[in-house]
């Protein structure tokens, strides 16, 4: 075995993100029923105004119209399925990482 843990990688990603300016929150305290919550529960997977935040931040000229259609088309889902969506030209399984043409 090589030594290298998911504790180690983790915490390895941590300190690179902060080094790079990121800010390190414990998910427990941004978890739903904390001071600090970002989601109302654990089915929430993205943090809303963390991305509603970065988008603003990254387009200061769009109006808020086109942020929020940002924030739909990024958040929305496709259908009502559980099977992922491909883009075409993506790989399928079992072609061994050959592009479909």
């Amino acid at each position: 075995m090589s030594g290298i843990t998911e504790s180690t990688v983790e915490q390895a990603a941590l300190a690179w993100l902060g080094d790079a300016g990121w800010s390190i929150n414990k998910g427990a305290e941004i978890a739903p029923g904390e001071l600090f919550a970002e989601r109302s529960d654990y089915s929430q997977i993205v943090l809303e105004q963390r991305l509603k935040d970065a988008l603003a931040g990254l387009n200061p000229t769009l109006p808020a119209e086109a942020l929020d259609d940002a924030f739909r088309k990024l958040t929305r889902r496709e259908g009502p399925t559980l099977r992922p969506r491909r883009a075409p030209g993506a790989c399928r399984r079992g072609n061994r990482g050959v592009p479909e043409r």
